[in-house]
């Protein structure tokens, strides 16, 4: 059993958080399944990972946004014969501004890749681990998910809904030997915002940007022993912590001005 092949798959594999913990699990010596939209970047981090760490690295090019982009990659996983050992829920995407004024197309298609894609991989990976009674599953969810978002109001929701999620199934499985990980990054120097156009935003703009290797090393050794939570970062932790004792109402406010355009 010693010699037995360790697989992690990792979703947003090819840049940010995902890309730091897929580079963490490869200098542990496990096989990579990578997932990401664009074949260019997979392969290019599959040529990386091999050299310099000598694992094998499988690519899956596949919109995690989609209906179906989720039961594919499992579909893939499967036919290949390949057992995850470990799976890192962590592609997500948001959307910037007013909620009567943003894009209902753009915000369904980040509801079903925030909640739709780690429902749907869990769900089909956690059963495979259940049934073989050993595995990890991290779960990148976000501050977000436990503060009100103003201008952000899709993004916050999906992530309150991975962290209700997770803490679920973290008690139903907690007779066995598999243990759910949760990840609660703050403000992270990653291509998010350019993505959701919020690069103007005050709490951007002018606010201290954690570093991803970091917040992956957080989340790897909290992954690794197995903790149900980890908050990356002291102003983090102390935000959280303030907003379990403030009104919704004044943390809700306190966010919108954050992100509120710099007036910079």
């Amino acid at each position: 059993m010693a010699d037995k092949q360790k697989y992690a798959l990792v979703t947003g594999a090819t840049q940010g958080i995902g890309y730091e913990l897929a580079k963490l699990l490869a200098q542990d010596k496990y096989n990579l399944v990578i997932v990401a939209r664009h074949q260019e970047e997979l392969d290019a981090r599959a040529t990386e990972f091999k050299q310099q760490y000598g694992v094998e690295v499988i690519t899956l090019a596949k919109d995690l946004s989609t209906r179906q982009g989720p039961f594919e990659v499992y579909e893939a996983v499967k036919m290949q014969g390949i057992p995850v050992d470990v799976l890192v829920n962590n592609a997500g995407q948001g959307q910037y501004g007013e909620f009567v004024e943003t894009d209902i197309t753009r915000e369904r298609e980040i509801v079903d890749l925030n909640i739709g894609a780690y429902l749907v991989l869990t769900k089909c990976f956690l059963k495979e681990m259940v049934a073989r009674n050993e595995g990890k599953i991290l779960m990148v969810s976000s501050i977000g998910g436990e503060l009100p978002g103003p201008l952000q109001a899709v993004y916050h929701a999906t992530k309150a809904f991975v962290s209700s999620f997770t803490e679920a199934i973290q008690n139903e499985t907690k007779d066995t030997n598999i243990t759910i990980t949760k990840l609660l990054p703050g403000v992270t120097d990653t291509d998010f915002f350019n993505k959701a156009d919020m690069t103007e935003a005050k709490i951007v703009k002018e606010g201290s940007k954690a570093d991803p290797a970091e917040v992956a090393k957080d989340g790897y050794a909290a992954l690794m022993t197995g903790k149900l939570e980890i908050i990356s970062g002291l102003k983090n932790k102390a935000m959280v912590a303030a907003s379990k004792v403030i009104p919704d109402s004044l943390v809700a406010e306190n966010m919108h001005q954050q992100a509120k355009p710099s007036e910079k």
